[in-house]
């Protein structure tokens, strides 16, 4: 168990690490190259105005007519990426390994609402798991794979919630812990999580597009 627990905080996570910024990478250059080949005519309406009005407002919670015709929709979807992305990067434990390793710190989060955050990505994971089940335009366009994602989400906040409690073997759903995050990161590139990378561009050109070419408002 020490070894694998070696194995997976030291090679793995560099590996995973790679994998993700490279995949990244791979998939952002692979479609901006598609665009400058077959759809170049976008550069010329392209608009940082029209692009941040976009993004912002698509960002801003009821800032678009969409978020406010699905009011429970936005709280949850707000609630889980926000706590999706700061529970990680201000969690105690991690900062710790941070500054053990590199001397690097900064501020982290309470335990208790360390705890908080994670609950509602869990729970966002069940609603959103819900809402394919039994919401048919949703249920529609689901696949397996869409499952499997959800699953890699909840996965690192579960086994990192049950070994935070030491519950169970405390050792192994640490271990479980660590190669879920590592998995969930390597995912990004080649899944749909990737939405993370490609939003912020289809927004730009939404914005733009909008904006610029038809006057109106894409909000």
């Amino acid at each position: 168990m020490d070894e694998l627990y070696r194995w997976a905080t030291g090679p793995l996570v560099w590996l995973a690490f790679i994998v993700f910024i490279g995949g990244s990478l791979f998939r952002l250059t692979r479609l901006l190259l598609l665009v400058h080949r077959k759809e170049k005519f976008i550069y010329s309406y392209m608009s940082l105005k029209f692009s941040l009005r976009s993004i912002l407002h698509w960002l801003t919670p009821f800032g678009t007519a969409n978020w406010r015709l699905h009011p429970w929709l936005t709280i949850v979807t707000f609630s889980f990426h926000i706590c999706l992305v700061l529970t990680p990067i201000f969690l105690l434990a991690h900062i710790v390994m941070w500054d053990e390793a590199w001397n690097i710190s900064w501020w982290a989060l309470p335990d208790g609402l360390a705890i908080v955050t994670t609950l509602v990505v869990i729970g966002g994971c069940l609603f959103f798991f819900i809402r394919r089940r039994v919401t048919p335009e949703v249920a529609y366009v689901t696949a397996t794979s869409d499952y499997v994602i959800l699953l890699l989400t909840a996965a690192p906040f579960v086994t990192g919630l049950i070994a935070y409690f030491q519950w169970f073997d405390v050792r192994f759903f640490t271990l479980l812990h660590v190669l879920a995050g590592e998995a969930m990161l390597v995912a990004v590139p080649f899944t749909r999580i990737s939405h993370m990378l490609f939003a912020p561009l289809t927004r730009a050109y939404m914005g733009s597009e909008f904006g610029g070419i038809r006057h109106a408002r894409d909000w």
